[in-house]
């Protein structure tokens, strides 16, 4: 039987032993480099020490994004979809927000964790903004009634801020219609700024039909998030369009690079909500 031969090595780097790998076993290769190279991408490298913020050092601040994950009851989709979409309808008709504040994206998840939806914010003006908002709902009766009426239709909601990475292609609205995927990562503390120098490289590489539709890392919330979103015409042109990326010189070379900075991570397909404003 045909087979792959690879040669294990511990932390050390002294060989240990051999194993056999099946045919047809997957691998990831690299484009090759300087001799040994190989070897750092298992271990995660330091990164020096810097008086500016990484959050500085990679994205505009002016421009937060909050996305809301809400875990809605398996019988309550529709009663939960109409209280989002009088959520936004308020939001809008003030005059006082609607400048300074928008809905980006509005989707309910189809492969993942199910009976979930996910909502994507705009604040322009940075925290100031999202303080007079906050402020703003807080005093509203129309919107605190707005609110209870979820409270009953949702099992949990968790808020995350966000600030999207400045290498990241602009972020433009989607005509119908079109399937997203949002891919999530836990980075180990203290890597943000070297996944970004990847990423800032490997973005290159999945720009070819324009998939690219938002990248993020958290400010608040859950800390040490990565969400990129990607905009896929369907399934299968999500499976052609990642077997492209892996056809590409240097896109293997990211991954190996950024793999090793990984705590978590998994993937969520999503499907516009008939008043999302990307379709």
């Amino acid at each position: 039987a045909k087979c792959q031969f690879a040669q294990k090595l511990d932390l050390r780097g002294f060989l240990t032993k051999a194993t056999i790998f099946p045919y047809g076993f997957r691998t990831i290769g690299t484009t090759p480099a300087k001799k040994d190279a190989w070897l750092s991408k298992i271990f995660v490298r330091k990164i020096e020490p810097t008086k500016e913020s990484h959050s500085r050092m990679l994205s505009d601040k002016e421009i937060i994004y909050s996305l809301q994950t809400h875990n809605y009851r398996p019988d309550s989709k529709i009663p939960y979809l109409n209280n989002i979409k009088k959520t936004v309808d308020y939001i809008k008709a003030q005059d006082s927000l609607s400048k300074k504040v928008e809905l980006v994206g509005s989707w309910t998840v189809n492969v993942g964790d199910q009976d979930q939806a996910l909502h994507l914010w705009k604040f322009t003006g940075g925290y100031e903004k999202i303080d007079a908002f906050n402020e703003f709902l807080g005093k509203s009766e129309e919107y605190q009634k707005i609110q209870e009426e979820q409270g009953k239709l949702v099992r949990s909601r968790h808020l995350q801020y966000l600030l999207a990475f400045s290498y990241w292609p602009q972020i433009l609205l989607r005509d119908p219609k079109n399937i997203y995927e949002i891919r999530s990562y836990a980075l180990k503390p203290g890597t943000m700024i070297e996944w970004g120098n990847n990423w800032a490289r490997a973005i290159n590489h999945r720009q070819n039909n324009d998939e690219a539709f938002a990248g993020f890392f958290s400010q608040i919330g859950r800390l040490y998030n990565v969400h990129h979103i990607w905009c896929y015409t369907n399934l299968n042109s999500r499976k052609l369009t990642r077997e492209s990326a892996w056809r590409s010189p240097g896109w293997d070379e990211c991954v190996a690079y950024t793999v090793p900075l990984i705590r978590e991570m998994h993937c969520r397909i999503m499907v516009p909500t008939d008043f999302s404003p990307t379709q």
